[in-house]
């Protein structure tokens, strides 16, 4: 698979940068948006595209627990466990010949980016360090693919000035930097991938960070 607007190569990179770290076999990357829901960017290769599909399809998997929970999924014996909670794919599972299911979400404060599918095909839990790289990988994977997808506006990396219609993007912007760290420029992106997935303007958003209804803390609850 390859995404819009020349993401191919960007989730190509990120998807293998998972499989060269990690004792795995296969990456599948989607991303979320407002306007276009769930979009699926890429596969390695034909077995992870599959396991992605499958759980499209039928609405049921880790993929969808991780996206929604915002915490990992991890199957490390994937053709022995009951699927109790997803009958379905746990029967469509078996003729993949997959043994080891790690998923984990693409998330920055409050945005929910995507999803990174990983598959083993053999049995076996990651190890604590290797837990610890996916999870670094999964947060660079979400900061550049939120870079990407906000091309267009990202090319503008000062803040908006102070005065006009633009004030309260202005402070919103040193409310969301005083809460992550960082640069103006990645507030920005925040409030700019905030309003991208919500359907939003990124005014409106900031009138939310203003109002103290939306904090991009890496603590604050989604």
């Amino acid at each position: 698979m390859t995404g819009p607007n020349g993401l191919g190569g960007l989730c190509s990179t990120l998807c293998w940068s998972f499989i060269d770290a990690l004792p795995v076999s296969g990456a599948a990357l989607s991303a979320f948006s407002g306007s276009e829901g769930e979009t699926a960017l890429y596969a390695s290769d034909a077995t992870a595209g599959r396991l992605d599909e499958l759980q499209f399809d039928l609405g049921e998997g880790p993929r969808w627990v991780a996206a929604h929970s915002r915490t990992q999924v991890l199957l490390p014996y994937a053709q022995s466990m009951a699927y109790e909670r997803w009958p379905v794919f746990g029967k469509a599972l078996g003729p993949t010949g997959v043994q080891a299911m790690f998923v984990f979400p693409l998330v920055i404060g409050a945005i929910d980016v995507g999803v990174v599918e990983l598959y083993s095909t053999t049995p076996g839990p990651l190890s604590d360090t290797d837990l610890m790289s996916a999870r670094v990988l999964a947060d660079r994977a979400a900061w550049s693919l939120l870079r990407r997808l906000l091309a267009p506006d990202a090319a503008d990396d000062s803040p908006p000035g102070p005065s006009g219609s633009r004030r309260e993007i202005h402070q919103a912007t040193g409310m969301v930097l005083a809460q992550i760290g960082g640069t103006a420029a990645d507030a920005l992106l925040l409030l700019r991938g905030h309003a991208f997935a919500n359907g939003q303007s990124v005014r409106e958003t900031s009138n939310e960070v203003l109002a103290r209804r939306l904090d991009f803390s890496p603590s604050s609850s989604p």
